[in-house]
């Protein structure tokens, strides 16, 4: 599974997210966290209209009605060698509360799952300013429970290197960097409490 993960202070979780983690180590930015980013959003006049965008070049997610940016948001993708499929897709599954199934790291919640590919979906997770996950797009907390609700099964999601809102909408957006956030506990985030703060677009005490 294409998963984000980070190295926990745990010893005995360490092994199981060092496979779960394609981040290498990298010099970090002067961004700020991701649970403290809200983006605007407009409610859309026709829902069946919304359509996503996500560039991988620039690390942003666009929510679109017709040329209308909806929400922007920056977020993770795959690296070089785990990258996030290009191409049109279909949001087809959405799950607010799901978890991994497998090992390793079977129980690590993967919030506001949107799949657009077997094995790949946009969902909440630590995000850095540089393409980090096995293939999946994280998003921060507040941005992902505002793209769930605006999209549906059936919502159009296209992936390329680049979009015209990278140069417009794109270049507003903050740096953001949980290279250096506290870890939560592991009982934390096994617990039904991680999708009870969630549903109140936050991660724990951040």
């Amino acid at each position: 599974m294409k998963l984000f993960a980070r190295f926990l202070s745990t010893s005995a979780l360490l092994a199981t997210l060092v496979v779960m983690s394609s981040c290498a180590t990298k010099p970090t930015g002067s961004g700020r966290y991701s649970t403290t980013f809200d983006p605007p959003v407009k409610a859309p006049k026709n829902p069946s209209a919304v359509t996503v965008k996500l560039s991988t070049g620039a690390q942003r997610v666009y929510v679109m009605e017709g040329s209308e940016v909806l929400l922007a948001t920056p977020c993770s993708v795959g690296t070089a060698a785990t990258p996030t499929p290009k191409g049109t897709f279909t949001i087809y599954a959405k799950n607010a509360t799901r978890r991994r199934q497998s090992s390793p790291g079977a129980g690590y919640p993967m919030t506001y799952w949107m799949e657009f590919k077997s094995a790949y979906g946009m969902h909440w997770g630590f995000v850095k300013p540089y393409p980090c996950t096995h293939g999946c797009v994280r998003l921060p907390i507040k941005s992902a429970k505002k793209i769930f609700d605006l999209v549906r099964p059936g919502t159009k999601l296209t992936i390329a290197s680049s979009f015209p809102e990278d140069e417009t909408i794109g270049k507003t957006l903050p740096v953001l960097d949980d290279s250096a956030m506290p870890d939560p506990p592991m009982s934390y985030m096994l617990s039904p409490k991680v999708f009870e703060d969630a549903r109140a677009g936050k991660l724990y005490t951040f």
